[in-house]
């Protein structure tokens, strides 16, 4: 086959694209495991973060996970136990998703810290440019919040990035309360505080990521209305 040929550049493009594409798959596939597992201790430590447990090694805070978590369990919007989940576990509702979420499979981490009883739950919105999400700890009365820590794909650095980046505006949500009993989600953030029982004052500038926060705990945890009525 001639080199200058059409045939011969078309043939060796086609191989050379075939070559290329296995190799990455092959890389790809090598890679995986690996980046599925700093997937799974980033979310564990995210999971710390809202139990105010921060600041943990790689190491650290897989341990630190195994500890405090006693279940991993899967609920449904009427409470009822779908998987009990296990101790530091990672295959039941540590595996759900926002699709899960939005299906009415709920994950509850039922928690330990300090020989008190906490409950974390994902919740999952949109901010000003893509998908926030966050984890919710509360005590045991399930109404009052221990901690809280939120995360984002693009918010708008020094703005909206505040949500994750900023630990002193995650450490406002302490105590503050998920409802005033009226029956609906009252925790929120609000420019201007009024019923600072239930309010958190929003990020300065970044009006449109503190409404989806509202938002976002709003919806996240209206889903679990009948789990945080349950005494």
């Amino acid at each position: 086959m001639k080199t200058n040929s059409n045939t011969y550049t078309i043939v060796y493009s086609t191989v050379i694209v075939v070559v290329v594409a296995f190799l990455l798959a092959f890389v790809f596939q090598a890679l995986k495991p690996a980046q599925d597992a700093n997937v799974a201790l980033d979310k564990k430590k995210q999971i710390l973060n809202a139990l105010n447990i921060r600041d943990l090694s790689d190491a650290e805070a897989a341990q630190k996970y195994n500890q405090v978590i006693t279940a991993d369990e899967i609920i449904d919007t009427n409470a009822r136990v779908i998987d009990k989940g296990t101790k530091g576990g990672e295959k039941a509702g540590f595996k759900l998703t926002s699709q899960d979420a939005k299906n009415g499979k709920l994950a509850v981490f039922v928690c330990n810290v300090n020989g008190e009883t906490k409950y974390v739950m994902p919740v999952y919105g949109m901010g000003l440019w893509g998908p926030i999400s966050g984890f919710i700890a509360l005590n045991a009365d399930k109404n009052t919040v221990y901690g809280a820590y939120f995360n984002h794909e693009s918010e708008t650095a020094g703005l909206g990035a505040e949500i994750k980046d900023n630990r002193a505006w995650q450490e406002k949500f302490q105590n503050k309360k998920v409802s005033e009993g009226d029956g609906k989600i009252d925790l929120s953030v609000q420019k201007k505080v009024t019923d600072p029982t239930t309010q958190v004052e929003a990020v300065t500038g970044a009006t449109l990521t503190s409404n989806g926060v509202t938002n976002m705990l709003h919806d996240g945890l209206g889903a679990y209305v009948k789990f945080l009525n349950q005494k």
